[in-house]
This record gives structure tokens, C-alpha cells and sequence, in this order.
């Protein structure tokens, strides 16, 4: 009998603790159930995949409607997105390209979107994410596209405007930087690694402790904890899986200067996913350099009753002070009103490219 059991001589802490076994026995079964019927429907399917970021994104919403607690949503949507991984590699392992080493943002938001039951594939440059997924060795792609401090991903937005590969997913991951090192504390810093992005998102806190530590800008934030785990004295500003990926302390944790601090990702594939009740539409277009030009454009729009949620321009590297506008809407391309603003849009732009419809992630 243990002290807890000793506590409870009414014999309370026994009953659940049966109660959970019994649960989770019933739990079990039905997630094989579950499982044999995610097999047969992947029979049927044949070979149009897995991956249905749709029905997903369907399956996420009505069980947040249906929770009554006092599992938080969030907690709710942890668990079955694993299940739904693990009933997904039943039918099919998938390969996700991210934006490498592992322990990266990017990384993060791959088990985010995915699950665990993937085959997470590390790649050094965003290019070469792009060429994996395009040329088969991948099945989709994890892509950074804008940080809500620190702006849009150019790179990313740039290789969209060239590529057949289309958005067929999204993912929002709130970003907690933390100040990782085997050194004994704050004095004992000389460095710090990091990402220029993750660098800029904390400059405020590098000025305000660690005034005057030189400041070095690596490739992503898994490799400032690689080098940080390597060199005495030298931090990396990072996430939590890469600590414990490379070994490293938290010598300060959320040290963000914004604290509502996210990253939006895109997945990328060849699917066109259906219309799941809650989407995005992102398109490409070029402007005609005169005045009125960009209003023209954005009229159709408001006029069919569509709400934009963003817009981001580019230099279209086409001529001196040219550029491309990058669109957000809300709905799906299958909605009437997108539908009806987009074909307006291709009669009025020089060039406009539809870049996917897609489910919009979850807060």
C-alpha cells in the first residue's frame, strides 16, 4: 500500500484508479476499431492517398464543438491528431520535407500538422524543400511563409510564383525562443547563436542582459544548439526540442520580445483539397503600373462580399519597380463568391496565379 492508498482509507483513490484501467481498456478497443475502419476506407481509396487535409480539419472542428471538458481544446486536438497519424501510417507512411537539422520551428510544426507517424525529412535550404517534394522524394513539404514579428519569408513567397506545387495546408505554431547553454549562467556567456530571425525577435532582451555579447547569425536555430553544445561559453537562442535534442540548459525561458510571438507555415503538395467548412485561398497577381491600378484589382473583392485577410507585396524581378501582390481570402476557391472574385480577377491581371485552397489552421 503506498502513502497516497494510506491517505484514502475509504477506499476512493482505488475505485478510479480502476475506473481508468477500465476506461482505458474500452479506450484501446476503440481505437483499434478506429483503426480497421481508417484501413478499409484506404482500401477503397485505392491509391488517391492518405493524406486528406480536409476531413482532418473536419474531424478537429466537430470534436471542439462536442468537448464539453475538462480537457482543453488544445489538449483534444493534441491527442487526435496523433491518432490520426497513427491510423494514417496504417495506409501509408508519408515523407515530410522541413526545413532542417532537426529540432528546428519548422520541425516542430511538421509534428504539429502530421503527427508522429511520418517520416520528417530535413533539408538545409528552402530550395531544396521545394525540389524534394517536386520531384517525388518527399509527399508534401513544410514551409515558413511569414513570422507575425518579423514579416513575410521572401524566399518562400518567391518560389511559390515558379513552382506546380500547390498550398494544401496550414499551420500556425506559436514561437517561444528561449536562451539555451552549458554555461552556468547568464556571466558566463561570450556568444550567441541563433537564426537572424529568432536574433531579431529578441533584441530588445539580448540589449537588456546580455548587452554587448557578440550576436552570430547560423543557418537555423537546431544548428546555434549544435554549436552551442560544442563551445564552452556560447548560447543559442532556440525551442525546447532542440535543448533536448542537443543536451542544453534553459538559462532563460520565453525571452521573445513579442509574446504573442507566431510562425505560419504552408504545406505544400499536389492535392487540391474540398471545401472543409473553414479555408483560405492564397493567389499571386501582377498590377499594371498606373494609377488606380491596385484598387482595380482589390475591388472585386469587397464587391462579391469576400474578406481578404492579407496582402504582401514582392519585387516581381521582372523590371525596375514592378512588383507582385500576394492574397489571402477568406473561403474556399469552390465558394461562390471566391469563385466569382477570382475570375474577375484574371480578366483585370496581367498575371495571377491561384497558389491553393486549403483548411485554415487552428489557433
Amino acid at each position: 500500500m503506498t502513502s497516497d492508498d494510506a491517505a484514502h482509507p475509504d477506499g476512493d483513490l482505488a475505485a478510479h484508479r480502476a475506473a481508468i484501467d477500465a476506461l482505458d481498456r474500452e479506450i484501446l478497443a476503440r481505437l483499434n476499431e478506429r483503426a480497421r475502419h481508417a484501413q478499409a476506407i484506404g482500401a477503397l481509396k485505392g491509391r488517391a492517398g492518405a493524406y486528406r487535409p480536409e476531413r482532418e480539419a473536419q474531424v478537429v472542428a466537430r470534436l471542439h464543438g462536442q468537448n464539453a471538458g475538462p480537457l482543453p481544446n488544445g489538449a483534444v486536438t493534441g491527442v487526435f491528431r496523433e491518432i490520426m497519424s497513427a491510423c494514417r501510417a496504417l495506409e501509408q507512411t508519408l515523407r515530410v520535407g522541413y526545413l532542417g537539422p532537426a529540432g528546428t520551428f519548422s520541425h516542430a510544426a511538421v509534428g504539429k500538422q502530421f503527427g508522429s507517424f511520418v517520416e520528417a525529412v530535413p533539408f538545409a535550404t528552402i530550395d531544396e524543400i521545394f525540389r524534394a517534394v517536386d520531384s517525388g522524394r518527399t509527399d508534401f513539404a513544410v514551409v515558413p511563409v511569414e513570422n507575425s514579428t518579423e514579416g513575410a519569408v521572401g524566399r518562400t513567397l518567391d518560389l511559390m510564383c515558379t513552382t506546380d506545387l500547390a498550398v494544401c495546408g496550414e499551420i500556425k505554431l506559436r514561437v517561444a525562443q528561449n536562451l539555451l547553454s552549458n554555461a552556468a549562467g547568464l556571466a558566463a556567456v561570450t556568444r550567441v547563436y541563433s537564426h537572424g530571425q529568432s536574433l531579431a525577435q529578441c533584441v530588445q532582451w539580448l540589449a537588456q542582459h546580455l548587452p554587448g555579447v557578440p550576436r552570430i547569425a547560423v543557418a537555423s536555430n537546431a544548428e546555434a544548439a549544435r554549436l552551442a553544445a560544442a563551445e564552452a561559453g556560447a548560447a543559442a537562442i532556440a525551442g525546447e526540442n532542440a535543448g533536448a535534442i542537443y543536451g542544453l540548459a534553459t538559462l532563460a525561458p520565453h525571452i521573445e520580445d513579442e509574446p504573442n510571438n507566431t510562425t505560419r507555415f504552408w504545406v505544400l503538395g499536389r492535392q487540391q483539397p474540398a471545401p472543409s467548412g473553414r479555408d483560405e485561398t492564397s493567389l499571386v497577381m501582377s498590377c499594371p503600373n498606373r494609377p488606380g491600378a491596385v484598387y482595380a484589382l482589390l475591388e472585386p473583392i469587397a464587391r462579391h462580399g469576400v474578406s481578404m485577410s492579407r496582402i504582401e507585396s514582392r519585387p516581381a524581378r521582372t523590371g525596375l519597380w514592378e512588383y507582385l501582390f500576394f492574397i489571402d481570402l477568406v473561403g474556399h476557391r469552390d465558394d461562390a463568391p471566391v469563385a466569382a472574385a477570382i475570375a474577375e480577377l484574371a480578366g483585370k491581371a496581367p498575371f495571377l496565379k491561384l497558389l491553393g485552397s486549403y483548411p485554415a489552421a487552428t489557433d
